[in-house]
């Protein structure tokens, strides 16, 4: 058995390489040091056992060096030896070790793949509106498109309803007959592993509760305008979802909502006011509040408030909740994170952005689902507790016997999304003419 020379010739460093040792001089060497031993062997006509061994190479090793001459000179190598009946459990237990390193760089390298997950169910990119238009009331939903920074072409989902109102308020008096006050947007950033067509049965009862519930809430003549943006790699929409892929996104999606609203009414001062409304649901609920602390948003449209449906704490803290086994390395390999939609400390960027421009902090609502299998309590919980400690206006509500992704498919969680939309509308009211 030779080494060939493109093994052996001119490589630094220490060579590792396991050698299977057939005797005679060879097992007289690494076996034994008493010449009864390998004569025995020899007047008996049996082949002697083979002996495995490790060869380290602490040099360099002449071209066409053989193995045979790496093992006679002195100095030049040193041999580990490993018993037979302990190699099985050394090679198992090293496979463990390469699977266990393998897997981590896996999570590492393809984080993106595993975080999003715009291909389930299987036909997400192939729903369309038109399936479950007879599920949605008579609310007429369409497909709009816009462009991202990046140049990718996003799919939306939009319905507009009108939103009634007091009819004996002093505002609407000051205006022609017709005319509305405000016109509201509510920009919905969607849950993962999910499409937005199979989602606006649910958004369309909530819209259809808040045009309902317009004139008991004493609010002035408006529109009400739901933009359920898919993100990219979700639905119809193309490229492929990263976290800052997806911030581009959402900020595209502000830009369409001010250009729409700049079309319809013009920059005159009789103009209805435009109020910004952010809802995420689970995931979308790191889209909207980085968008909401770091996003690039015109000052003309504002957020207004936010409505966090099932939030999480961060990517961090869903690896330790997901994989809370010791023995398990995923939880630490968060330095090597590049998505992040880290809510805990959204908040504390917003209550800062919002002091720099002098105006109001969003007020946020937090629906959480009483039996959520995913996300534990405890995230809601903090998450309120830190809207306090900043002095940010919030409140949570608990929506009973639903999981994570039922919040709103239950009554209860419809009638809390329609209840904090028409809050967010008046205090937003409030504020602009106070």
């Amino acid at each position: 058995m030779s080494l060939s020379p493109a093994s052996v010739a001119h490589r630094p460093t220490i060579v590792l390489r396991w050698a299977r040792l057939i005797p005679y001089t060879q097992f007289h060497r690494l076996q034994s040091k008493s010449p009864s031993t390998t004569t025995a062997w020899r007047n008996s006509g049996l082949t002697p056992p083979l002996v495995w061994a490790l060869i380290i190479r602490p040099a360099l090793l002449p071209a066409r060096a053989d193995l045979t001459a790496c093992l006679s000179a002195k100095g030049c190598h040193r041999c580990i030896h490993i018993p037979p009946v302990l190699l099985p459990p050394v090679i198992f237990t090293g496979l463990l070790v390469a699977l266990w390193v393998w897997k981590c760089v896996m999570l590492v390298v393809f984080q993106n793949k595993i975080i999003y997950m715009p291909g389930l169910p299987p036909n997400a990119r192939k729903e369309r509106i038109e399936d479950h238009a007879g599920l949605c009331g008579g609310i007429q939903w369409r497909e709009d498109r816009t462009l991202t920074a990046d140049g990718k072409d996003i799919a939306m989902a939009v319905a507009t309803v009108p939103l009634p109102g007091s009819p004996a308020t002093a505002r609407e008096e000051t205006r022609a007959a017709g005319a509305v006050v405000a016109h509201v947007y509510v920009l919905y950033f969607q849950g993962n592993a999910s499409s937005i067509p199979p989602r606006l049965p649910d958004l369309s009862w909530v819209l259809r509760a808040v045009s309902e519930g317009s004139k008991p809430m004493l609010l002035p003549p408006a529109r009400l305008t739901f933009v359920c943006l898919s993100y990219r790699g979700y639905w119809t929409s193309r490229g492929r979802p990263s976290e800052s892929g997806i911030q581009f996104d959402a900020e595209a999606g502000v830009r369409w909502i001010a250009e729409q609203h700049q079309s319809a009414y013009g920059c005159h001062a009789e103009s209805p006011v435009p109020i910004l409304l952010l809802w995420g649901q689970s995931i979308g609920s790191g889209v909207a509040t980085n968008l909401a602390a770091t996003g690039r948003i015109s000052a003309d449209l504002p957020i207004s408030g936010l409505v966090l449906e099932t939030p999480f704490l961060s990517v961090r803290a869903m690896l330790a909740v997901l994989y809370p086994q010791k023995w398990l390395p995923y939880k630490h390999l968060w330095p090597f994170l590049r998505n992040h939609l880290d809510s805990m400390t959204n908040l504390g960027l917003i209550a800062e952005r919002s002091r720099e421009m002098g105006g109001a902090t969003p007020k946020i609502f937090i629906l959480e689902a009483g039996r959520d299998e995913l996300v534990p309590k405890e995230h809601g919980e903090l998450l309120h507790k830190r809207c306090l400690d900043l002095g940010v206006s919030v409140e949570k509500n608990t929506i009973p016997v639903a999981y994570h992704s039922e919040a709103i498919a239950r009554g209860d969680g419809k009638k809390l999304a329609a209840q904090a939309i028409l809050q967010l509308t008046k205090r937003a009211l409030d504020n602009h003419d106070g």
